[in-house]
């Protein structure tokens, strides 16, 4: 890799960085491109992403973001996991990271609040965005739904009068 695939790779991490909501910070320890690819696919399947950068690259990336108190975790081969969605990313990876052996998570942050093992696992327990929308759906819904069935009610109850009189008047 050239001098100027290295700004590159440091400019679109930086961007990267600068849009997102959180950040996760993984150890590698060897993981097969099988699960490399399985791990990137459900990222991308949960609106997040994962990459995999030299460490001194994502240390020059991290600059005039929120996230340069990431610095001191990023020692080993390590990976990380970026959501727009504060939920999504650690989600993913603290699944991942339950049944590979080979992955596991140092740490991570949103925006300037740094984030341990347990508080990215706190995290991923938290519902997502696209679940909270639901509820708020379901929540709003459900008053109207009660409405069109209270309408509803008198309507049906006097066809099943009507119905029970026919077949009474039919015997």
């Amino acid at each position: 890799m050239d001098r100027a695939e290295k700004a590159e790779l440091v400019a679109e991490l930086n961007k990267v960085l600068s849009e997102t909501g959180v950040v996760v910070v993984t150890l590698n320890k060897g993981m097969t491109v099988a699960q490399a690819t399985e791990l990137r696919v459900k990222m991308r399947e949960a609106g997040a992403s994962y990459k995999v950068a030299k460490n001194r690259l994502a240390r020059l990336a991290l600059d005039g973001t929120s996230y340069t108190s990431l610095d001191g975790l990023l020692v080993g081969p390590t990976g990380l996991a970026t959501s727009v969605d504060p939920v999504a990313a650690a989600k993913v990876a603290v699944e991942f990271a339950k049944k590979n052996d080979k992955f596991e998570i140092v740490g991570g942050a949103m925006g300037d609040t740094v984030l341990d093992v347990n508080g990215v696992k706190a995290l991923a327990e938290l519902p997502s965005l696209d679940e909270l929308r639901a509820k708020i759906v379901g929540l709003i819904n459900a008053p109207a739904t009660k409405v069109a069935q209270l309408a509803n009610a008198p309507a049906s109850k006097l066809a099943r009068v009507f119905a029970a009189y026919g077949d009474s008047a039919a015997a």
